[in-house]
């Protein structure tokens, strides 16, 4: 499992102009069972993303399509972890 950091590089107003974008990428993605959870960090730094992928090359390769990614609008930091313990139902996710 991975947790996708996103920080923003650009003006709050670049970001909401690829906004859109980036939530049909988002959508793409919890359409095909990788994303399992996203949002925006508080104060509006930045966004993370809950994901499952085989690999760090896979969630590299997702990154590349962002379209903040492609724009330049935020930078990324991946950090991967093994879960040991989380809420019953959750193991739906692993």
């Amino acid at each position: 499992m991975f947790v996708i950091l996103l920080t923003y590089q650009k003006p709050l107003s670049e970001v909401d102009r690829y906004l859109p974008e980036h939530r049909a990428y988002l959508a793409r993605h919890y359409a095909g069972g990788v994303f399992l959870c996203s949002g925006g960090q508080v104060p509006r730094t930045g966004g993370v993303i809950l994901c499952r992928a085989e690999s760090r090359a896979v969630v590299d390769a997702l990154i590349a399509e962002d379209p903040f990614c492609v724009h330049g609008i935020a930078g990324y930091k991946v950090v991967e972890f093994s879960p040991t313990m989380h809420l019953p139902g959750f193991e739906a996710f692993l």
